[in-house]
């Protein structure tokens, strides 16, 4: 654990994240954790996001993701993060009983990067966590504001890549 609850109290923290690692050597150890952690926030009303670990000897299938989301949910997670697969994350969503947003990954180009957050959406995710593609990109306000777009506004890809460009002019005049 990074941080205890007392600490998080005093960061003013709302939701708190912790890895899970099915499959794994570390799988009873990751559970643990986020069981500890679901009952020290709940005394305080926060929320946990359970995040879904994927090493590189770790399966990324449909199958392995709709477990672990599902399992971490059961466990009392509120929201769970997870890694977006091009086939079947629609059969994901539908099986996690709390939302589910998805980790972005490497840095993508911010055209594709605006593709997956809309198919992700498309397909049942309540969100995205985007770091590195948002303040990696060329201009990282805009690309936050076409993201934004995508996520809450129901934005298509092509329209939120337009409104990335235009913001992006008119940042640099």
């Amino acid at each position: 654990m990074a941080v205890d609850i007392d600490e998080a109290i005093r960061l003013n923290a709302s939701v708190l994240a912790v890895q899970v690692f099915i499959g794994s050597q570390h799988e009873r150890q990751s559970l643990q954790n986020l069981t500890n952690l679901i009952d020290a926030a709940a005394r305080y009303g926060i929320a946990v996001m359970g995040v879904v670990a994927v090493g590189r000897a770790m399966e990324r299938t449909p199958k392995y993701f709709r477990m672990a989301t599902r399992l971490m949910a059961e466990l009392g997670c509120h929201m769970v993060k997870c890694y977006h697969i091009d086939d079947g994350f629609d059969t994901i969503t539908s099986c996690c009983p709390v939302p589910i947003v998805i980790a972005c990954g490497k840095k993508r180009p911010e055209k594709d990067a605006l593709q997956m957050a809309f198919d992700a959406c498309e397909q049942g995710a309540s969100g995205v966590d985007m770091g590195r593609n948002i303040f990696q990109a060329d201009a990282p306000v805009p690309m936050m504001k076409a993201v934004r777009g995508v996520v809450h506004e129901g934005m298509s890809a092509s329209d939120a890549f337009e409104l990335y460009e235009q913001l992006k002019s008119e940042e640099a005049s």
